[in-house]
Formats: C-alpha cells, structure tokens, sequence
C-alpha cells in the first residue's frame, strides 16, 4: 500500500549542484546568514574535534600495550 521513499532513491542517488543551491536557499531563509555562519562554525569544529579523536585512536591502538609485572 504505502511506500517509503528514501531520499536518495527520490533524487536519484545523487545530489547535484541545483540540489544543493535549493537546499542552501531553503536553510538560508529557515536560520538567516549569521545563524547559518554559526552553525558552519560549528559543523567545523566538530569535524576537526572527530579527526583529531580519530587520530588519537589510531595513535594509540597502533602502539603495543607495554606488559606489567605484578606479583
């Protein structure tokens, strides 16, 4: 009876540079300019902070663990 559409399968699987202009328009008038450099802002630093993490993560885990003698 009823069907989900994905967005993907309704824009065909990819997002081209009209989708994207319509997409900047509609959050352009939703938050306004300086909300929206807010929240870019803020998009960045959580994508540098997740990086970062990751790096860390793979600095670490990459490392052998150091063997403890306890007795």
């Amino acid at each position: 009876m009823f069907t989900t559409i994905i967005p993907a399968q309704f824009l065909g699987g990819k997002i081209g540079v009209t989708e994207l202009l319509l997409i900047l328009i509609i959050a352009l008038i939703f938050f306004g300019p300086s909300k929206l450099g807010d929240l870019g802002k803020g998009l960045g630093d959580a994508i540098k902070n997740f990086k970062g993490a990751m790096k860390d993560h793979e600095n670490s885990s990459s490392e052998p663990a150091q063997p403890t003698d306890k007795k």
